[in-house]
């Protein structure tokens, strides 16, 4: 067995995918571990083609798979009986909830880029300086325009739908054509630019083809099937299995080793570099060490934090990279389930075609200068929704029957929209992860406990996303306006972030502006833990930007023997 490499990248999802393919395309030959099952492009989507029908429960979690997947199953849409293959089983990956923590995982090659939203956004300058202006955390150390050719690179590659609208809180990018609004979206963005100076209204972006073809394993225009989590066959939706693992492997120089367990990066004190990783077979619980170069940590936030902990030496005590006691501090995530809905007696003559696999997307107004800036709480937020017509299920809860149940069935229901808000969590030290060494896994490694809450901020933040969206559907006119803000826990987001930051200073923060570890400059973390803080959008883009970038510095510090 080789053990010997170039790089050696941990994870295969939205970061570990990127880094596999800029590394084996710039020459080296890389090792790329994932801890949990083979999942190849196609070949392993059983359910890609199946239908409600198909399963007794009409596709909708049974009390039996709730058993092994309750923790998997809070946010309500992930965990389906067609999508809890790519979940994982609760009792099997324990975690530890001081306060109630939404932790959704997927162990297999892709991890989640099978099952992700899709919605494609970059951070702004407003992201990038935040902190500092605002005087919260620690500053990032890059500006928008160290990422904006990542960005633009990075959505050439994978495609992204959407449409450019010129507003600096909401950068433009380099867009697919984009989906189309329905009747009501198309009412409400008419209105809402009609009656407000400080918003818009647009389609979502998302990382989907509606145009032509991409690079990967016959990646070509979406279907509109709307079975996106159970993995895409035609490749229209982005992801590592479809993209970036095919790009790397077709170079001759990427070694994927999945069911390989990551649990420790080895580190030599004379050099001051790491040397390699210690890995467990998750299935014969062999251990094996592998070599290289230079390290990318990919394994998506929490496991790359346990595994930066969990790398002790008499250098590193509290875990590698850990000088600040910054590691596994700051978790942030994105707060949502607030917001309205509301219903219409217009358009009774328009429907629509297809099962369009995204949503309207109201950009950010919120403290962006000016008469924007709020007293009651700081950073922002956007919206994301849709609207559609009702369908013949409205017409079960009448329990109703015969000659008029039928036609009634034959006829679509009323349009009906809906906004939800999706707002920043600012970053605090007191919300954070931990190892607990007292209640080990089946591999005999610690388990997670999390200890984190919404603030003041975020709460002040949440009134003002309701009162908005009911004010904004109300304007245009929609009848039995309904605001809500439902039960919310940190991590239902899914976009958890932040517990290894970037920064200026190893005494404040993990890595440096290239996702190296400040003190050990051949180790890259570019997942979501080396986030300083979140914004206000989906962050996946901004993972993808960071890790093409940081691969590229890699390769150039390692031609010039600096690592």
């Amino acid at each position: 067995m080789k053990t010997n490499y170039d790089a050696i990248v941990v994870g295969t999802g939205i970061s570990g995918g990127w880094a596999a393919k800029e590394l084996c395309e710039k020459g080296l030959k890389t090792l790329v571990l994932e801890r949990g099952r083979m999942v190849k492009h196609v070949e392993d989507y059983p359910t890609m083609n199946d239908d409600p029908w198909d399963y007794k429960t009409g596709d909708v979690i049974t009390q039996e798979t709730l058993k092994t997947q309750k923790k998997q199953s809070r946010t309500g849409y992930t965990t389906t009986e067609s999508s809890k293959h790519f979940f994982v089983d609760d009792i099997e990956h324990p975690y530890n909830e001081t306060n109630r923590f939404d932790w959704m995982r997927g162990y297999h090659v892709g991890g989640r880029s099978l099952t992700w939203g899709r919605q494609s956004y970059r951070l702004t300058d407003f992201d990038f300086t935040a902190n500092l202006k605002d005087g919260i955390a620690v500053d990032w150390p890059i500006r928008y325009k160290d990422l904006s050719p990542w960005y633009d690179y990075v959505e050439g590659y994978i495609g992204v739908s959407g449409e450019n609208v010129g507003l600096s809180q909401f950068p433009d990018g380099n867009y697919l054509k984009p989906m189309e609004l329905t009747c009501v979206e198309d009412h409400l963005k008419s209105d809402i630019k009609k009656n407000y100076k400080d918003r818009i209204l647009t389609i979502g972006r998302t990382a989907i083809i509606t145009e032509g073809s991409k690079p990967g394993l016959g990646r070509s225009t979406c279907q509109h099937r709307s079975r996106c989590r159970r993995g895409c066959p035609f490749g229209s939706y982005f992801s590592s299995n479809s993209s970036t693992l095919p790009a790397a492997e077709v170079t001759g120089n990427m070694t994927l080793r999945p069911n390989s367990l990551v649990h420790e990066i080895m580190y030599d004190a004379d050099s001051k570099r790491a040397t390699g990783v210690r890995v467990i077979d998750s299935e014969t619980k062999e251990v094996h060490e592998f070599n290289a170069k230079v390290i990318f940590l990919c394994a998506s936030t929490v496991p790359s934090t346990s595994i930066l902990m969990q790398s002790k030496s008499d250098t590193f005590p509290n875990g590698m990279g850990n000088a600040s006691d910054q590691l596994g501090r700051n978790i942030m995530d994105h707060h949502l389930g607030v917001g309205a809905s509301a219903a219409s007696d217009d358009f009774k003559d328009k429907y629509y075609t297809g099962r369009r696999n995204n949503g309207i997307y109201i950009p950010r107004f919120r403290n962006i200068g000016g008469e924007t800036n709020q007293k009651d709480f700081t950073r922002g937020y956007g919206y994301q929704g849709g609207g559609d017509r009702s369908d013949w299920t409205k017409q079960i809860a009448e329990m109703a029957y015969g000659a008029a149940f039928k036609e009634a069935s034959l006829k679509p229901g009323d349009w009906q929209i809906g906004l939800s808000g999706f707002g920043e969590i600012l970053p605090y030290q007191d919300n954070k992860m931990i190892l607990d060494y007292n209640k080990l896994d089946k591999w005999g490694l610690p388990t997670v406990t999390f200890d984190a809450t919404l603030k003041e901020n975020e709460l002040n933040m949440r009134k003002d996303m309701q009162q908005q969206a009911v004010e904004m559907l109300e304007s245009a006119g929609f009848r039995d306006v309904k605001g809500h803000d439902r039960d919310y826990a940190i991590g239902l987001g899914i976009h958890e972030m932040g517990t290894a930051r970037m920064g200026h200073d190893r005494k404040t923060s993990v890595l440096n502006e290239n996702n190296q570890l400040h003190d050990v400059p051949n180790v890259y973390v570019t997942d979501g833990s080396a986030m300083t803080s979140a914004g206000n959008v989906n962050p996946s883009l901004t993972y993808m930007a960071l890790t093409a970038r940081a691969a590229n510095h890699a390769v150039k510090e390692l031609k010039k023997m600096n690592i």
